[in-house]
């Protein structure tokens, strides 16, 4: 039985951070377990950008600061060097959005390109990751999904959304470098699930190259798992599963009320807990077939993750087993599994200030929407500054 409750080092889980660090971290926590806080710095954010108002530096030593490794590949090294220090690896986002022509998307798929090749020869970034409608139109990639008749134009745009993935993921498997597939909203998601089946019949065929991302608040995710591992073993590849809870929830369930079909969101949060854990362990009760990639910052779930892997006889550091968190976020998870030898990585966007502001707002409104994970992370850094202080009275008397 996991017995040691792990999690509760914050002296190991915040090591890295100085004491400026760790009070820029409890200023940004406090600030975001507000909503009427997040609401009205969303508003003024976005006022003064669209003004043009010098507010990037002031956005740079903040939230951009706690959320993002830098604006460049070159700025994140650092960073990813000194965590890898602690055996926690780190994962390149480029987390630009928003972007509607051809031309911006060929750009992003050429960043990705580069990224992949930045990293190849890089242990501590084991990983690339990209965003379905960061390489073509959400409105293709629903229409697709809808399986609504394209006209000429779009067609011809869904044809190089198609050619834009499949050079990814070749590059990917060319450089022998995993890459994860970002899951979007549902009604888009069809499209994405399948072009990224494809990729993984044509990639995953030794080894798990291809992750999809699977999106464990649907409550129709764990049949979807079930039958793409029937479908893999039938074709003869490889699953790589990215599990999340999700991120759109109530995007999610306002559109299915606005339009008048079941909501695709579990019920509850408690719901979307049983689902995320039963994915889990279908996975890892069939790793002869998937790997295992487990994006969450919730810590029983963590802990169910280290049972299972013993239980199993599973070592610690078992290639197909990875556990990831959001950098800036759930320090003693990451760290501390690190420590203890499971495989663990961070996941740090990165791009310029302005262009990243979109993903920070939603990072700071997830983080309102998610009951007690706020107040976690708060507690944590204020456990660990008064173990400072502690610890400083001591060494003055």
């Amino acid at each position: 039985m996991i017995t040691t409750k792990i999690f509760n080092n914050t002296k190991r889980a915040f090591s890295l951070k100085t004491d400026g660090e760790l009070n820029r971290a409890i200023f940004m926590f406090k600030s975001i377990g507000s909503p009427v806080m997040v609401k009205v710095g969303t508003f003024l954010t976005n006022v003064s950008l669209n003004l043009r108002l010098p507010v990037e530096g002031l956005i740079k030593k903040t939230v951009f600061n706690q959320f993002c490794g830098g604006v460049t590949e070159e700025d994140c090294l650092p960073n990813i060097r000194k965590i890898y220090t602690k055996k926690l690896h780190g994962i390149l986002d480029y987390s630009v959005e928003g972007k509607e022509t051809d031309e911006e998307f060929d750009a992003a798929t050429q960043r990705k390109i580069n990224i992949i090749k930045f990293i190849a020869d890089k242990p501590e970034m084991p990983f690339a990751v990209f965003k379905p409608t960061g390489v073509g139109a959400f409105d293709i990639w629903a229409k697709v999904t809808n399986k609504e008749t394209l006209t000429a134009e779009e067609e011809e745009s869904w044809n190089k959304i198609k050619d834009r993935v499949k050079r990814l993921c070749k590059t990917a498997y060319d450089l022998d470098v995993c890459v994860l597939v970002d899951a979007e909203e549902s009604w888009m998601q069809d499209a994405a699930d399948d072009l990224i089946e494809e990729m993984m019949a044509l990639y995953n065929k030794e080894k798990v190259i291809i992750f999809n991302t699977i999106q464990c608040y649907r409550w129709d995710r764990l049949q979807y798992i079930k039958d793409l591992h029937e479908r893999g073993q039938a074709k003869g590849f490889k699953i790589g599963a990215k599990i999340v809870r999700g991120a759109y929830m109530e995007k999610e369930n306002a559109r299915a009320s606005k339009m008048g079909y079941p909501t695709p969101i579990c019920e509850d949060k408690e719901a979307t807990d049983v689902n995320f854990n039963a994915v889990m362990a279908y996975i890892m009760n069939h790793l002869e077939d998937f790997e295992l990639f487990i994006g969450t910052h919730n810590e029983v779930s963590s802990y169910l993750a280290m049972q299972l892997t013993q239980d199993r006889d599973l070592a610690k550091d078992d290639g197909r087993i990875w556990f990831a968190q959001l950098y800036g976020m759930s320090d003693h998870i990451s760290f501390n599994l690190a420590a203890n030898g499971y495989n663990s990585a961070k996941l740090i966007p990165f791009g310029p200030v302005r262009d990243v502001v979109p993903y920070l707002i939603r990072r700071a409104q997830e983080n309102t929407s998610v009951k007690g994970q706020t107040g976690r992370e708060l507690a944590l850094l204020l456990e660990e500054k008064d173990r400072r202080k502690g610890k400083h009275k001591k060494t003055i008397h």
